[in-house]
């Protein structure tokens, strides 16, 4: 039997969403060990002077919790 855990993570990436998913996974793999999902919670944009300049994303990273 495992337990995991769920914790909230904001990355961000100038080209995509997609980028900026990516990103936060790996970044979040670096530090949590057995990560095994990650939900796209929610997405926002940054704008200057009427253009996009960053995309972010909020995730929900699971992993498991060692014994």
């Amino acid at each position: 039997m495992s337990v995991a855990k769920v914790t909230e993570i904001i990355a961000s990436s100038p080209k995509s969403f997609d980028d900026a998913v990516d990103q936060g996974v790996a970044r979040a793999c670096k530090t949590l060990k057995d990560v095994r999902s990650a939900w796209v919670q929610d997405q926002t944009v940054s704008v200057e002077d009427g253009k996009i300049t960053e995309c972010r994303v909020t995730l929900n990273v699971t992993f498991v919790l060692k014994d």
